[in-house]
């Protein structure tokens, strides 16, 4: 008789191994509805006043570019194949000879380089000269990866 009894405390005091997850499911959901009330708020962002122009997506060639150089100053330089340095030029002689390089490839690939200190505006205006009147294609910005900009600020 006294096992019978001590096995009915036994079976008393069995403990459960269940995780009660509904408390869980109730923070979740209220945690969700917060997230979700909260997230049309979260408008964040910087207004800037972007030029505007009709550039083109362009693609990868095997060829040598021409780059052109914008000083901070504004004054424009030439580089392409064959040349030792850039050579100076105006926007006129920017648009024939760049145009008479199309005109014998029409997929050549044009970018400008634009020194950090020049008018983006300017860098802009240039990009879309050519695509516009010297029937660039393939006109993109040239740019320095991130390491050599970290190595020349310090």
């Amino acid at each position: 008789m006294a096992f019978a009894t001590s096995s009915r405390r036994h079976r008393k005091k069995k403990l459960k191994a269940e995780i009660n997850v509904v408390p869980y499911i109730d923070v979740m959901l209220v945690l969700l509805i917060i997230f979700m009330v909260t997230a049309p708020l979260l408008n964040v962002g910087v207004d800037v006043n972007l030029p505007q122009a009709d550039a083109k997506v362009m693609e990868q060639s095997k060829k040598k570019p021409v780059v052109v150089q914008v000083a901070s100053d504004g004054a424009l330089s030439l580089t392409y194949e064959g040349l030792d340095r850039p050579q100076a030029v105006d926007r006129e002689q920017l648009v024939t000879r760049v145009g008479a390089f199309v005109a014998q490839d029409p997929q050549l690939a044009v970018y400008v380089a634009g020194d950090r200190n020049a008018s983006y505006q300017t860098v802009y205006e240039i990009l879309t000269l050519l695509q516009r009147e010297a029937k660039v294609s393939r006109a993109g910005l040239m740019g320095d990866p991130a390491q050599t900009v970290r190595a020349a600020g310090k």
